[in-house]
């Protein structure tokens, strides 16, 4: 039985690692990961680990990938205390594996944590299990510079009681799977519907918080859009329902002029919406392409109105899963209009381009936004 202890000095908590051999060829998993469907592609590990008020965090281990045993009284079940993350691991063309931002994600895991009266799990933690997890699974990341490993951090109450109040035990799952591209392997360009009917969050709600409340309640409206024929919902503001908020589980940039004269508008974190990691990225990334950035409102009226005078001439959406994904007409209730020419533009490339290129290793690290992880030497079928 291995130990991988945490990062830092002094003992600690370990994660005790009890990896099982790949019961899957390198041909096997290949043809299972060659083009996925989001979420389906699994690895064989996970990292568990419980909290309960007597003992804080224990237990922390990795375990072949298995069902989860759970009591039909699971605080969790009922009254929705449970929060999520997601992250990624990528392949350098050197074959070597780093997760993207791993230790901002492991700040806003405590941040939603802390908004549903949840424990917060110490970042070194969380980074151990993600380290873990990674080391032994990466043998699943595909070459293809397409292709990512997605981390699926899970933390839910756990105790057993239907009593309405903060639950005594939790548990936490890291999970991981195999993925291209949200919208595909091509980032093609998407389709939205703005919904005037159905808000995502209100200031002082949940909606900074990424609990799987939010993605449960935006389902309608998703649905809503589908049956439009497009391909995600945005958000407008809770209350005025004219200010652009998000798109789905995504963050939406504006590009205003073009060539030298472009630059990159997105709407502020009021409390609403979610502090995405990707849209962090980007407002530092690109000013150093010589893009200037800033948080501004955006209302419906002036998108239509930019993209009729050729003002606003790209949109974006970004996130985890969805990385940059250009997006070319937006329908409403009263009518639809195309963004530009229709096409991916010229900034969203430049910086899809500068992301992917940064996360594969490609491009200096200024920040220190990657995390190396080696393999772990026991990975499954490595």
């Amino acid at each position: 039985m291995d130990t991988r202890s945490l990062p830092g000095t002094g003992p600690g908590p370990v994660i005790i690692e009890k990896p099982v051999e790949s019961p899957l060829s390198a041909e096997e998993r290949g043809r299972r990961t060659a083009s996925p469907a989001f979420g389906t592609a699994m690895t064989e590990h996970m990292v568990s680990a419980v909290w309960s008020e007597d003992r804080g965090w224990h237990d922390a281990e990795l375990l072949p990938y298995a069902p989860l045993l759970l009591d039909p009284a699971t605080v969790g079940l009922h009254y929705g205390q449970s929060v999520f993350e997601g992250l990624k691991a990528f392949r350098s063309p050197a074959g070597e594996v780093s997760v993207f931002r791993a230790e901002a994600h492991a700040r806003r895991f405590r941040s939603s944590a802390r908004r549903l009266m949840m424990p917060e799990m110490p970042e070194e933690l969380f980074l151990a299990a993600v380290d873990s997890l990674v080391g032994h699974d990466q043998a699943w990341i595909p070459d293809d510079p397409g292709m990512s490993l997605y981390l699926r951090p899970l933390l839910f109450a756990s105790e057993r009681t239907l009593a309405l109040r903060p639950a005594r035990a939790y548990r936490f799952v890291l999970l991981a799977f195999v993925t291209e591209g949200y919208f595909g392997p091509d980032q093609r360009p998407v389709r939205v519907w703005i919904t005037d009917e159905y808000t995502r969050a209100a200031a002082g709600g949940t909606g900074a918080a990424k609990c799987a409340g939010n993605y449960a309640g935006s389902l309608l409206a998703q649905e809503e859009a589908r049956e439009r024929g497009c391909d995600q919902v945005v958000w407008l503001d809770p209350v005025e329902r004219k200010w652009v908020e998000e798109m789905g589980g995504m963050n939406l940039f504006f590009v205003r002029g073009s060539g030298a004269d472009a630059r990159l508008v997105t709407p502020p974190l009021t409390g609403s919406l979610l502090a995405g990691v990707t849209r962090d990225a980007l407002l530092r990334l690109a000013p150093e392409l010589g893009i200037p950035a800033e948080e501004a409102p955006v209302s419906v009226a002036d998108w239509r109105e930019g993209c009729a005078s050729g003002e606003i001439t790209e949109v974006f959406a970004c996130g985890t899963a969805a990385r940059v994904s250009p997006v070319n007409e937006v329908a409403t209730s009263t009518g639809s209009w195309t963004i530009g020419d229709g096409r991916t533009g010229e900034v969203t490339l430049r910086l899809s381009e500068a992301l992917t290129s940064l996360q594969r290793g490609e491009l200096p690290d200024p920040h220190g936004w990657m995390r190396p992880v080696p393999p772990s030497g026991r990975a499954g079928g490595a």
